[in-house]
This record gives structure tokens, sequence and C-alpha cells, in this order.
């Protein structure tokens, strides 16, 4: 099966600075594949040349088959790459479940001021409600976003973007700012949508990149210096050094 992620051999400098180091990695469809490092490894520069947002200087970037290291960011959406953000981009002023029907109908291709036939809308609505009937917000439907905890803006952020029925799907830190129930609440919500695409997980709580990854990519200073299954990269004496904050193999 040919990864529905393909990287290879990308590099980026900043003047005298190498961002990324001739990094390759493969997501393959269903999987969950973590991204770890620490802080200023470069994984958001990583991130942002795979959206498009960075251009690297050397190497490809391949997105179900097709080369898109070129590629603008919305060629990238429509050949299905999805993405969440370490701080949530919502709609406070609309209810949960508008702003689900909101990207969901973005998915069509249009918007709720020109989307006038009835039969359109009500299918939009349908869907809405029978995403959120399965989740973890399916009491807090008609709540307005500026009223909801942090942990469910997260929630919402996921639903949105698995809504857009993405082939890969970039988690940049879902679990940034969560207490430990709404982080337990995050993960089974990943695991629920297991197998509905591809994702690629950027996160440093490694409780829940161990529960979750079905492989783990280490990034250190720009350079991918381990890769594996979780219990592979435990097991790292470089990896443990380097990151997980033991010296001792």
């Amino acid at each position: 099966m040919s990864p529905v992620l393909d990287i290879a051999g990308l590099v980026k400098t900043f003047g005298g600075l190498t961002a990324t180091d001739h990094v390759s990695l493969t997501v393959d469809t269903g999987e969950i594949h973590a991204l770890i490092g620490p802080n200023g490894a470069g994984k958001s520069t990583l991130i942002n040349q795979i959206c498009g947002e960075i251009i690297p200087n050397a190497g490809q970037i391949h997105l179900a088959g097709r080369d898109v290291t070129r590629l603008p960011p919305a060629g990238r959406v429509a050949l299905g790459l999805g993405r969440t953000f370490q701080i949530t981009s919502l709609l406070d002023d609309m209810t949960v479940r508008e702003n689900l029907g909101l990207a969901i109908q973005a998915r069509e291709g249009g918007n709720f001021r020109i989307f006038d036939r009835a039969a359109k809308r009500n299918e939009v609505w349908d869907e809405a409600d029978s995403v959120l009937a399965g989740s973890a917000l399916s009491a807090r439907a008609g709540v307005k976003v500026a009223d909801l905890a942090h942990g469910e803006k997260k929630q919402l952020e996921l639903l949105m973007a698995l809504s857009q029925r993405p082939r890969v799907l970039l988690l940049d830190e879902p679990m940034a700012g969560l207490g430990h129930v709404e982080s337990q609440q995050m993960i089974e919500a990943l695991n629920a949508a297991r197998g509905e695409c591809a994702m690629l997980l950027v996160e440093h709580d490694m409780e829940a990149v161990f529960a979750l990854a079905d492989r783990i990519s280490v990034l250190v200073y720009g350079r991918i210096i381990a890769a594996g299954t979780a219990e592979e990269i435990r097991a790292n004496p470089a990896v443990r050094e380097a990151y997980l904050g033991e010296e001792d193999a």
C-alpha cells in the first residue's frame, strides 16, 4: 500500500540555520503517526511545509500520490489535507451546531448566504446533527462557542476538521491547554476517529502519544533521529537522552 503522505529528503534553511534537515517520513492510510520533539526541534516549520505555507529548499512532498511540494495551500486542501491548530479558530458568536454546519457546507463549496435550496440546507443540518449525536458535544449543540470550555472548543475543532473528510489530518498539539480529564476525552475522540483518515499528530503530551500512535518519529534540531512503534521509541537510548529526559539506555 502506498502512503497517503510521503515526505522525502525535505530541507528548509533560513540563512545559516537549517530548520529541516533531510527529513523523510510517511503516513499510511488510516494510521496515526506522531511527530514529537523538544521545543525548537523544527516541528512547526515541518508542518508549515506540509501545509504549503513554507516552500522547502529541497526534497519532495507527495499527497495521495501527487507531488504537492510547490502546490499552494488551497490546492492541498482540495486534495484532502486537513489541519487543526494549537489555538482554536472558531466563530464565538455562533452555536456549536452552526459552526459545524458552516464547516460541512464549506466542504460543499458554498456559504449560507447563497445557499438557498431548502433540501440542501436540510442535508447540512442533518449531517451536523448526526455528527454531534455521536460526540461528547451531543448535549451542547445549541450553546454558543464563547460559552464552551477550552476542551469543548478543541473537541468542536476536531469535529469540524473531520467533517471535511480529509485524507490526511494534521493535528497541531490537540492536547495543548487541556486538563487531565479533557485530555482523556480528546484521546477517546481521536481513537473513535481512527480509520476515518490518516493523522499526523504533533504533540508534547507523551501519555497521549503513546496511547494513540501507531508509529512515532522523533525530530531533534530539524532531523529525524528515530522512528518506530511506541515500544521502540521508549527503548531507544538516543531518544531518551535527547527528549524523554533519561540519559541511561
